[in-house]
């Protein structure tokens, strides 16, 4: 049986209704592919504060566990683990979203979402934030 890894994940919604994806750089795992924010959750930590703690490190931006609001989850197996990803929506935080782990970033309308390609785990999540936005 395959290890189950916690990440956790945000739709970050900008004020014209559009969604942030990374685009995850070389060297990393499913490289090229775009994703949305976010990362493992480590021991001892709650999905919201994981969220929290890697917009800082990735985007640079800040928000709070009030701003998070819980959509929806992905559940998919890969080769070597299961992942299952909490996905939150969050509208509000604090500065402006930079890249800061060589990832490359866009702000994607709704329904255009499948122009990118996407790990197999993100996939069935554009349908439900399809119908939300």
């Amino acid at each position: 049986m395959n290890r189950i890894i916690l990440v956790s994940a945000v739709a970050l919604v900008d004020a014209d209704g559009r969604v942030l994806l990374a685009q995850r750089p070389e060297g990393k795992s499913l490289a090229g592919l775009w994703e949305f924010p976010g990362g493992k959750v480590e021991d001892g930590e709650t999905p919201e504060a994981a969220l929290i703690r890697e917009l800082k490190e990735e985007l640079g931006i800040d928000t709070e566990e009030s701003c998070l609001a819980p959509l929806t989850f992905a559940s998919h197996s890969y080769d070597n683990f299961h992942l299952l990803m909490p996905l939150f929506v969050c509208r509000k935080w604090e500065g402006i979203a930079e890249p800061r782990e060589g990832q490359v970033l866009s702000w994607a309308r709704p329904q255009r979402l499948r122009d990118y390609p996407m790990p197999a785990a993100d996939i069935p999540l554009i349908p439900i934030l399809q119908d939300l936005l």
